[in-house]
This record gives structure tokens, sequence and C-alpha cells, in this order.
């Protein structure tokens, strides 16, 4: 059977040496049955579609066309022309006539889409099993969570069936699932790459994001979607750069401020701080006004965003019932509490500003917590509240961010570590995260 390259570069050379996308596509489908799991995608191609996108292709040229022939997976709540978008609610399916200009953009760059894959429903939660679906299982661990809201993103890739995959990340989406399947999950500045053609979750905070096996090919899907769109309220400017120099400075949570679950997360964190390489320079922060800041995502008036964003597109009892429990609880916030909430955010905005003097970026866990099936089970709110400890607080502070894989924690699960910094810091992130994996690997 033919096996997915592990990079866009190694992918391009198999084709200059004679590999066909029919080929490659066919042996995809194949692994994906005999993977056996249910849950990964909501829709995907058939047969004649797949062939007639693949003789849409142009001449191979991966100059002219960068990701020639790559598969890319694509979060259920990210239009694809001719695809359902269900974002995993059935009452809320339509099929649209045009592709998300993120997806547009990666069609003219030469990639292949593979399907639509599961999530946390209309991009709520940050475990990937608030789906009516079957659950995504994780890559690496089948009796623990996928992560969400991208689950299906993250274990496409994790489990060889795309090179690459799209996700959204609002609150931790692409990078808690990055984290634990062992990807790249990159999260970039606020409005780089346009969100029309996105179900909106929060629109004012939502990313399209991008999880890869290497920061590398995370950053070629990244440079292809990032730009202006005209049509999209929400879309920002931002000149990208190219990855250069990494980071030597790099802030991390003070003894107080680290939030691990367990010796075995514990002890990964300190496996990679002790891997980093020879000339970083690590700087402890309060991270009191950030983790406050996190806290205002669910905990105050701008969960209502969300009710705003999708909470009349379906009836109640069509929602997941932890979904419709999130959703419901907007309604105990005010106009009121709505401009308290951005007024102390604000403020958060002003009290976290000493924390970048003397350093170039935050070095934080991705996550704290790995939560087994059973736990969630149990809890369906708390664990998944924990995960976002590291991460809620990003886009509510217009910051950037890129999740890679650390070394692994010592029963042998996936950990994650995330580099957070200013917006339109993106580039000079991918490179100390490229750095800082190789270091991992050594």
């Amino acid at each position: 059977m033919t096996k997915l390259p592990r990079s866009i570069a190694d992918l391009h050379a198999a084709y200059a040496g004679g590999l066909t996308p029919a080929a490659l596509m066919a042996a995809l489908a194949a692994r994906h049955d005999a993977i056996g799991d249910p849950g990964i995608y909501l829709h995907r191609p058939s047969e004649p579609a797949m062939a007639s996108a693949i003789a849409a292709l142009p001449p191979f040229d991966p100059t002219r066309f960068p990701l020639w022939g790559v598969p890319v997976a694509v979060k259920d709540n990210i239009d694809v022309a001719g695809m359902p978008t269900t974002a995993a609610c059935p009452a809320h399916a339509y099929t649209p006539a045009e592709s998300a200009p993120a997806v547009a953009r990666l069609l003219a760059a030469g990639a292949i889409i593979t399907g639509k894959t599961n999530l946390d429903q209309f991009a709520t939660g940050l475990v990937g099993v608030r789906t009516p679906h079957p659950i995504p299982r994780n890559a690496c661990a089948p009796d623990r969570v996928p992560g969400g809201s991208s689950s299906g993103s993250a274990v496409a890739v994790a489990q060889g069936l795309a090179l690459l995959s799209l996700g959204t990340d609002t609150a931790g989406s692409g990078r808690v699932p990055a984290a634990l399947n062992g990807l790249v999950g990159l999260k970039p500045s606020v409005g780089a790459i346009p969100s029309r053609g996105v179900v909106p979750a929060c629109p004012s905070l939502d990313c399209i994001s991008v999880f890869a096996g290497s920061v590398a090919d995370a950053w070629a899907c990244y440079g292809v979607m990032a730009g202006a769109d005209d049509l999209d309220p929400w879309s920002r400017p931002i000149e990208l750069g190219t990855p250069g120099a990494a980071l030597t400075r790099l802030g991390i949570p003070r003894a107080q401020d680290l939030h691990l679950d367990g010796p075995e997360q514990r002890a990964a964190w300190e496996a990679a701080l002790a891997r980093l390489p020879a000339g970083v320079t690590l700087v402890e922060r309060d991270l009191t006004p950030f983790l406050e800041t996190a806290r205002l995502l669910y905990e105050g008036a701008f969960v209502a965003e969300r009710d705003a964003a999708f909470g009349a597109l379906v009836p109640a009892e069509a929602m997941h019932p932890v979904t419709r429990r999130i959703i419901a609880g907007a309604a105990r916030f005010s106009a009121t509490d709505a401009f308290r909430g951005l007024h102390r955010l604000a403020e958060l905005r002003l009290a976290t500003r000493p924390a970048w003097d003397g350093i170039e970026a935050l070095l934080v866990p991705t996550a704290p917590n790995f939560p087994t099936l059973a736990e969630l089970e149990a809890d369906p709110i708390g664990p998944n509240a924990r995960l976002g400890t590291y991460t809620n607080f990003v886009n509510l502070l217009d910051l950037a961010a890129i999740a890679v894989p650390a070394p692994l924690r010592p029963d042998g699960l996936p950990f994650g570590v995330t580099l957070i910094g200013p917006r339109a810091s993106d580039a000079c992130l991918a490179a100390t995260g490229a750095t800082l994996m190789e270091g991992f690997a050594a």
C-alpha cells in the first residue's frame, strides 16, 4: 500500500518520482478503511468526485503551486463547495455553493480536499467528544479524549489520512488536539486568515488553524491562506514575514502559575525545559492576569457571543446536551454584564503588558491535563475547562501561538508546549517552534 510521505517536500519528491495523486488518494481511502474509525470524517468525497478533483489539478509545478497534490482535511464548520457543512449538528446542514476563502486559496495552490472532519458541535469544547456522531479516537491513546473542538482534523493528520488539516481555534481548539495527538498546531494572529465561510463560534475571536507534522508544513499552509478579505468584517491585514532566527528569551509560568495534573504531565514539562536549545534564557513571569483573562471566556458574559453566533440557528433540542447547557447559560448575562466584561478585558490587557518586558515570547504547557473518556463521562465540564488553562486567553489578548510536540510523558503519551507572542509575531514563533522540535528530537 502506498504510504503518505511525512512532509510536503517528501510528497513532491514522490510525485516527481512517479507517484500519482490518484494512487495516493486510493491508498489513503484504503488506510481509512483499515483504521476503522468512523468518527474522523463526517463527509468524504465519492470516487467520481475525487477523480474530478484530481483531474482539475494543473500540471505538476510545486514552485507555482506549493500545495500541489497535498491531501488536506477540513473541519466541518468550514465551507467546501459541494460538500455539506454541518458543524456536527445535522439540523444545521447545508451545502455551500462556494468554498471559504481560506479553502479556495488552498485549492488554488493545488491542494486536494480529503473530506470534512468531526468536531465538538459548533466548535464548543476542547475535549472532542461533544458530537452526535462517533467520537474520533485519539491516535495515541484511544481511551483518552482526542481533544477538540477540532478533533477529527487532528486525528486525520495523526493517523496519516491527510498531510495537513484545517481546524478552527477560538479558545484552543487548534492547539489542544495538536498536543494530545503529537502534532504541530498553528494558531495565527486573529484576522490573518479570513474567517468568512466559517460557521461562527465567537466571530470576534475565531481563527482558522493548521495541523501538521512539522512547523515547515504548517507554515506553508498558513502562508497560502493568509491575506486580507474585503468581504470579511473580521479580516485584518498582516505582514507575515519569513521564519528566521529563533527567539532566545522566553517567559515561563512561575511555580504558583504552573497548573499540571499529575506527575506524568509535570515530568514531561520538566523534560521539555531540560532539552531546550543552548542559548535560550528562561524568565519566570506572573501569569495571573493571563489566567484571569482565560476565565472570562466561559465564566463571564463572553459566552453570550456564542449564543449570538449560533444559538438561534437550530432548535435547542437539536443541540448536543453539553453544548445546549453552555449556550443556555448565556441567558443569565445582561448587556450590562457584557460591557463589564469588555471593560475588565481592557484592564487585563493593560495588566499583562509588564509580562512582556525582557522576553520575546511565552512558553507554556499546551494542556495541563489529558483526560480519559471515562473522566469526561463522569464530568463533562470540569476536565474541559482545565484544558483551556493556557489557551483560552490567547485570542482575547490578540496574541499569536504555535503548539509543538515535546518529549513524551514517562508513560509514553504525547505532551506539547505552546509558544505565545504578540500579534504579527507568527514568523518568529514558527522559527522558534521548529528549533524547539529539533532539540526535543535530539
